[in-house]
């Protein structure tokens, strides 16, 4: 693996939280990284022994693919941008706010002959590709019944999450990992209903808040997913219960995984979390591995802007549904381009 990925020069777009992790991946992998950002590249560079672009043209000259970890009302730019500079992309979740635009970056993908891998770094963590793998190989049988569940500090610190039309809520800021984990699971979705509380006010989420989506799949499966923004400086929790005709899969990252204190409200500090693996290598190190190695020509990864693409999908139709109060048929559902 060290062989395919040797002399690899990346462009790193964005020296916020997510680019910490990114970082030590490039690193560990023996990369060169450059690095552009609208603030923080300087002290991003200093801290990792990284190079600064000082443009963003700049940086498309002299790297080989991009990884793209700026706030999500930014992806779609910066990714047409290295797409019309002829770079593969790398691109942090969401691919972009609307399937629309989804759409658009991968037709704009293939005109050009370039990759665009959406960084849905969940499906690398070890207990969802094993569930995953022992769903394939039918060990627990047909899904009937699958939950996932996320939640972690509210990232009310930094404005820009709260504002729905530039993070598309939490469904789209974080449950959008556990949509993508039920159609993995799953299979194709038919049907969308969705709830939030406390709702939205004039496009600004609440502090604390929860979202809740039920999808129907053409399998025959049910999936519900739920998404929590807690007191700022609450723990990280994550998990999901799969259950077969024959068996189930469970996992739960620590043993608490209750509401205790979640939605207080008298809570100060804390910051964007950011979850650790429970074990084994980070799932970011394995997810940049596998993905660079695809972009030189290697193995499909598990992970394919299509899936980005049906992600957003699914994240848009659910905030469909939680504004209109009803439920969406996927068949006949369409993006309107419009954030909120």
């Amino acid at each position: 693996m060290a062989e395919q990925l040797a002399d690899l020069t990346v462009g790193l777009i964005g020296a916020g939280n997510i680019a910490h992790v990114h970082v030590a991946a490039w690193k560990a992998l023996g990369a060169r990284v450059l690095v552009h950002s609208v603030e923080g590249a300087e002290s991003l560079a200093e801290q990792y022994g990284l190079e600064v672009a000082p443009t963003l043209d700049g940086l498309l000259a002299e790297v080989e693919f991009v990884d793209i970890v700026t706030p999500s009302p930014t992806h779609k730019e910066l990714t047409l941008a290295a797409i019309a500079a002829g770079k593969d992309v790398i691109c942090e979740k969401p691919l972009t706010l609307t399937a629309a635009d989804s759409h658009e970056v991968m037709a704009a993908a293939e005109a050009a002959g370039v990759k665009v891998f959406p960084a849905h770094v969940v499906r690398f963590f070890p207990e969802y590709k094993a569930a995953y793998d022992a769903v394939q190989a039918g060990r627990i049988g047909p899904v009937a019944v699958a939950r996932f569940y996320r939640q972690g500090s509210s990232p009310a610190g930094v404005e820009w999450y709260r504002d729905v039309n530039h993070s598309g809520g939490v469904i789209m800021d974080l449950m959008v990992h556990d949509l993508d984990q039920a159609q993995w699971m799953c299979g194709p979705v038919t049907t969308v209903y969705a709830v939030q509380s406390p709702p939205n006010v004039d496009g600004i989420s609440p502090v604390c808040v929860a979202a809740h989506v039920t999808l129907s799949h053409e399998s025959g499966a049910i999936s519900f997913c739920r998404a929590t923004w807690g007191v700022p400086g609450a723990p990280f929790r994550t998990g999901f219960h799969v259950a077969g005709a024959s068996g189930v899969l469970k996992y739960a990252a620590g043993t608490d995984t209750g509401f205790v204190d979640e939605l207080r409200d008298d809570a100060v500090g804390g910051d964007v979390l950011i979850p650790a693996a429970a074990r084994g290598e980070s799932p970011y190190l394995t997810q940049l591995r596998e993905l660079a190695i695809a972009l030189r020509g290697g193995p499909e990864p598990r992970v394919v802007g299509a899936d980005g693409a049906a992600a957003v999908y699914l994240a848009e139709a659910a905030r469909a549904s939680m504004e209109s109060g009803k439920t969406i048929d996927m068949k006949s559902f369409t993006s309107s381009g419009a954030v909120a």
